[in-house]
């Protein structure tokens, strides 16, 4: 089944919602009530989740905890993905920092730096390795997601050491740079700048 990446975007909301519902152990929640809390239409909540199988019932809505794991069974089916994350900077750092690194649905099995002062480390947790070794620390690891947090100059050689390995299926990446990769490996772009620029543009409508 072939989904929209704004649809994509919207279940990974969703499910963070429902995360949350789940562990205030709230049992049912309404289309209106994700619509509001979310800051979507009620209308495109139910759509959503329709499409996908899932129909709340009038004047009662959805169970929280089915509707939790099955749109977790839709963005990744019963398995763990193995990350590694390239570049312990400011970046990186405040990345292994946040709890959206800490997932049942990912591990995060390496990390790869070329400073000394942190090869060799265990950093969050996480052994860090030097950069020069990604190709072989990945294939052994067996990492199938990259994400990718080094300066724009060093994005491609990094992706290319990765890549190298032929387990890495996919990387997200937050250089300002493109970066080039084989067809069957999918690469995901965030540009801080990027997004910026479009929230302007949208404001710009919106002020006097």
């Amino acid at each position: 089944m072939k989904i929209a990446e704004p649809t994509v975007e919207r279940l990974v909301l969703y499910y963070r919602l429902l995360s949350q519902l789940h562990n205030e152990e709230r049992r049912v929640v309404s289309s209106q009530e994700i619509g509001e809390m979310l800051g979507l239409k009620a209308s495109q909540v139910r759509k959503d989740l329709s499409y996908f199988g899932e129909i709340g019932k009038r004047g009662v809505g959805y169970h929280v905890d089915r509707l939790y794991q099955h749109i977790s069974n839709i963005l990744s089916p019963n398995r763990v993905w193995k990350i590694a994350l390239v570049g312990v900077g400011r970046l990186g750092e405040a990345l292994l920092g946040h709890k959206a690194l800490r997932s049942d649905k990912f591990k995060l099995e390496a990390l790869f730096d070329n400073d000394p002062s942190k090869v060799g480390q265990v950093i969050c947790g996480i052994p860090c390795y030097d950069s020069e070794e990604m190709t072989e620390i990945i294939r052994r690891k067996e990492i199938e997601v990259l994400i990718l947090t080094v300066p724009a100059g060093a994005a491609q050689i990094s992706a290319d050491r990765a890549v190298a390995a032929g387990t890495v299926k996919g990387v997200l990446t937050f250089a300002t740079t493109a970066i080039s990769v084989p067809e069957d490996v999918l690469v995901y772009r965030v540009d801080i700048s990027v997004e910026l620029e479009k929230l302007l543009f949208f404001l710009k409508g919106s002020v006097a």
